[in-house]
């Protein structure tokens, strides 16, 4: 993956490395230079907290999870496929 620093310094996190590591605007990052690398780090582990709420299709009640991958209908063809 590949990014840029703007004119104001600033560095854009691909979007699939931000759900990936579940980071979310305002997270604080540890920055240290080793060499010619940059490593950026989450300074804390966010707990993951879930919530109840009614699917707006089925109705039925369903568990959300900020950070959690995005399940989408080809995934779910992909799981059901190995359903007996």
């Amino acid at each position: 993956m590949e990014t840029r620093i703007s004119t104001k310094g600033q560095l854009v996190l691909p979007s699939a490395i931000r759900r990936r590591l579940g980071l979310q605007p305002g997270d604080p990052l540890s920055v240290r230079v080793e060499g010619e690398t940059i490593l950026l780090r989450p300074k804390t582990k966010r707990r993951t907290k879930g919530k109840i709420v009614t699917d707006p299709i089925t109705g039925l009640p369903v568990l959300t999870l900020r950070g959690a991958p995005i399940l989408t209908s080809k995934r779910v063809k992909e799981m059901l496929a190995d359903f007996p």
